[in-house]
């Protein structure tokens, strides 16, 4: 009984390995992508279904969901488009675009080391994504960056692979936005975002594609930031928002991330890094409890009540200003420098009045910070020159 009260009550927000082990153990389906290893995010979506439906008050993307059993196959259905040859690819995707559209996206190799990439992502994503080419343009160069996003789960890796091969969900309608780019043209990176449950599978499926293609393409994967609703309950002060809870909870999101990653370096070595928004949102944080970001007057909007805050809402959307942050993170782990060392005005937009020219230094400082403390994040710089060790 205590067991049923652990995972289908209230359980405890960071639960040890030994709990998960044991929950494993009494509940078998709560390991939802069938691995034999029990995760925080499992365990947690499980006791929502228990409760039917989750925490009072929570709203926002659904946090469990069915995934069509297709997935669980060696192979996707012979038709997806995957499978097709490239000019087929193109043919299918100008149908969908109509007459006088090209299908295919391509950029000519930059002379000035810029990567040309391909990427997925929904609303956490798309700040950073914003100003990745404003950044880059400060630093000297133009980003090449063909997107296919979408909001909440449309945006995640997995729902992007069904809809762009036509299949399950979307059998009979494939939009192959990214598919036909990649396998027409030339890239170096492809990044995403994260979704909750996320699996190894939903990742390599466009690796295995990009590789066929463009056999030296790296891969990033987001790991976000915390979010309140990893709480048992919404807090109803900052107070309870210390920096102990905030950073208990990257880790949580820290350590799911780096497992997924583990997983598929061991199949593709030395390919795929960690983009680390997380610990650049923990850092944050610590740095404001400490009265160290000038101007952010709160944690998140939507307990605090303040316009600066870090977040803007309980499912964790950014507050103003924290776009440059994630662009930041983009910039250093795709780059492998730091933002620091940019010393042109980045044609951001807005007054300038907030976030100032001081915060903004700072939010290039926690951003280096944590790219280079991340284990995945490919970036290492013990000489702190702001440039990776190992940069030619």
């Amino acid at each position: 009984m205590l067991l049923v009260l652990g995972l289908a009550g209230a359980a405890p927000a960071n639960p040890s390995k030994e709990q998960l082990a044991r929950w494993l153990k009494q509940f078998p389906k709560a390991d939802s992508d069938g691995d034999g290893v029990l995760t925080r995010e499992e365990a947690a979506a499980y006791r929502a279904r228990a409760q039917g439906g989750g925490t009072k008050g929570r709203r926002g993307p659904p946090r469990s969901f069915e995934v069509h059993p297709g997935w669980q196959e060696d192979r996707f259905p012979g038709d997806a488009v995957c499978y097709q040859s490239p000019e087929r690819i193109k043919e299918i995707y100008a149908k969908v675009l109509g007459p006088g559209r090209n299908p295919v996206t391509s950029f000519p190799k930059s002379a000035d080391g810029a990567l040309r990439i391909v990427g997925t992502g929904h609303s956490f994503m798309a700040p950073g994504y914003k100003v990745l080419p404003k950044i880059c343009e400060a630093a000297g160069f133009r980003q090449p960056l063909h997107l296919h996003l979408g909001g909440g789960m449309t945006g995640s890796a997995r729902f992007k692979w069904e809809q762009e091969n036509g299949i399950f969900q979307f059998e009979g309608k494939p939009r192959p936005k990214l598919l036909a780019s990649i396998a027409n043209a030339q890239w170096e990176a492809m990044m995403w975002g994260p979704y909750f449950l996320d699996r190894p599978e939903y990742y390599r499926c466009w690796i295995e594609f990009c590789l066929k293609y463009n056999p030296e393409m790296k891969f990033y994967l987001s790991d976000a930031w915390p979010q309140v609703e990893q709480l048992d309950e919404i807090p109803e002060s900052e107070e309870e928002l210390t920096a102990t809870i905030i950073t208990r909870m990257g880790r949580e999101k820290h350590e799911a991330y780096c497992r997924i990653a583990g997983i598929l370096n061991e199949e593709f070595p030395d390919k795929v890094f960690i983009l680390p928004t997380c610990d650049a949102m923990v850092l944050a944080a610590q740095y404001y409890h400490r009265g160290e970001l000038p101007g952010v007057e709160g944690i998140n909007r939507a307990i605090g009540g303040k316009k600066r805050s870090l977040w803007s809402d309980r499912l964790g959307h950014l507050g103003p200003g924290l776009d440059r942050l994630e662009g930041y993170v983009f910039y250093a782990t795709l780059y492998r420098r730091s933002p620091e060392l940019i010393s042109d005005r980045i044609a951001f937009g807005g007054s300038g009045e907030f976030p100032g020219a001081r915060l903004d230094r700072v939010f290039r400082e926690i951003a280096w910070k944590a790219v280079v403390a991340h284990p995945l994040s490919g970036v290492r710089d013990e000489d702190g020159d702001g440039r990776a060790d190992d940069a030619p």
